[in-house]
């Protein structure tokens, strides 16, 4: 038996929030119980505070944001750089406990924690680039025009439970960095990957400056229309998306939201094949699929040799990943990160089944004899799935691959554009000309060739349309223009 990586603790006990520079216990609606899902055990328990909790906490970043916004340029990026080096000092223990609550691999979890950093080291550069303003003389006669990029106050971070610390962090170290303060509300289904992370640097920064808080949808309304919040920045399903954008036109606010996905690939008959069916594995089944990168729709085109020959070798591929414990090194795909969105996934399966796809390999009732109370679903293949069905259409969020066969490449992005989400796509070739043509004609933010998991740097902006992409700017770099506002001064002296 491989050897099993150790997390920081067993038991986390109920978390705290995090308010004002301290840790306080806080007025909770209830607590819910924290999974370690590999083993299905409760490993803490955590609370949907009250909104009085949220007040306490935008109200204490309210008052920083009166100091922190006025701190000189480099005093403020010393205390970025002082969370970076934290975050490095500490990442193999964040990435344990990262898989420890979600479930995913270390490899993964490893990866997570090496974009976080990527997006401290570009919201760094920020600070003495991006933010600076403009100045123009003699717009008139003796009269010149200043434009001042400058921060507008607190905003709140919502994130989701599928990178319990990378998303967040697409967010923290810009708005920081800008002179904005925060209030992040995290995942309840996976909070203490993110908590660790704030222990880690909650004495390098000033207090009130990052707040943390959990909450339920009601209270998470309350905050993101708080009349003390400037804006949100939000990652999830599209529908809360709407929601929340909704209600932040509704009350004034900024909003930028990461939405849901159900991306295609396409793989094109001269594509080096064994490449291929390697890159999709992990396009796929990386982060048990629970990714909005992830592939869910494989459009193969080629004659019925090529789709053979492809389909046995991505079938036979899938049945060789070592599904497990994500603390064991040699595993390649862990368990779903609750039982509720497994329950979800094998809906799906059910609704593949009825929808008339054909399963060539069923991943449900798939058990770790180690862990039997894991929350495991093996990788799952339907073919014969068409682009109409609601399994491509809808996203799935779990390790469920569909093959589609598509007569031209023309027609797959036809598929891509009139899918009901606009996230990724990528193209699978050796011909330049079908992936120049795939770039410029899929209407989609993020493009792969010859990539299946299309991921932008920190430095550039991580790309979604219409239900995939809410509001006028998206995470990472984009969030510069978004924390910010262009102020205007038209000067003459007499």
């Amino acid at each position: 038996m491989s050897a099993i990586l150790k997390p920081p603790k067993q038991h986390y006990g109920k978390l705290k929030a995090f308010i004002n520079g301290r840790w306080v216990e806080p007025s909770a609606k209830k607590y819910v119980p924290i999974y370690d899902p590999g083993k299905g055990e409760v490993i803490g328990e955590v609370p949907h505070v009250t909104k009085e909790v949220v007040d306490e906490a935008v109200e204490a970043a309210y008052e920083a944001f009166k100091f922190w916004s006025r701190l000189s340029v480099p005093d403020r990026a010393q205390y970025i750089f002082k969370v970076k080096y934290v975050l490095e000092e500490h990442k193999e223990v964040l990435a344990r406990v990262n898989t420890q609550n979600h479930g995913k691999t270390i490899r993964d979890s490893r990866g997570d924690l090496r974009r976080t950093l990527e997006n401290v080291d570009a919201a760094i550069s920020t600070i003495y680039t991006l933010s600076k303003g403009e100045y123009q003389r003699e717009i008139a006669k003796d009269i010149d025009e200043i434009l001042i990029r400058e921060p507008l106050g607190v905003f709140a971070i919502v994130s989701p439970y599928n990178f319990p610390i990378m998303i967040p962090f697409w967010f923290i170290p810009y708005a920081l960095a800008l002179g904005d303060t925060l209030v992040v509300k995290a995942s309840t289904t996976t909070p203490i990957p993110l908590m660790v992370t704030f222990e880690k640097i909650a004495e390098i920064l000033p207090p009130g400056v990052l707040n943390l808080v959990y909450t339920d949808h009601e209270v998470g309304e309350y905050l993101v229309t708080h009349p003390l919040v400037e804006g949100t920045a939000f990652v999830g399903t599209s529908s809360a998306a709407l929601r929340l954008y909704e209600l932040s036109a509704r009350y004034g606010k900024r909003f930028l939201g990461g939405g849901s996905a159900s991306n295609y690939a396409v793989v094109m008959q001269d594509t080096d094949l064994e490449r291929t069916i390697a890159n999709l594995m992990t396009a796929k089944y990386g982060n048990t699929g629970q990714r909005c990168l992830a592939i869910q729709n494989i459009v193969v085109i080629g004659d019925d040799s090529f789709y053979s020959k492809f389909k046995n070798a991505f079938v036979e591929r899938a049945k060789q990943l070592k599904v497990g414990y994500g603390l064991d090194e040699t595993t390649e795909m862990g368990p779903m990160a609750s039982l509720k969105y497994l329950e979800n996934v094998k809906k799906f399966i059910e609704l593949g089944v009825e929808e008339g796809a054909k399963l060539v390999l069923d991943g449900r009732g798939f058990k770790v004899p180690e862990y039997p109370n894991g929350f495991y679903l093996g990788p799952t293949v339907f073919e014969n799935v068409t682009h109409d069905m609601k399994i491509a259409r809808e996203e799935i969020f779990g390790p469920v691959a569909n093959l589609i066969r598509a007569e031209s490449l023309d027609q797959a992005i036809d598929w891509i554009n009139n899918n009901k989400y606009h996230h990724s796509a990528a193209i699978f070739t050796s011909s330049g000309k079908w992936a120049r043509e795939f770039i410029h004609k899929v209407y989609v933010g993020n493009v792969g060739v010859n990539i299946g998991i299309a991921a932008p740097m920190g430095w550039f902006p991580f790309g979604g349309k219409r239900l995939s992409g809410l509001g006028s700017h998206h995470p990472q770099i984009d969030t510069v223009d978004f924390f910010t506002d262009r102020k205007v001064a038209i000067v003459r002296w007499w």
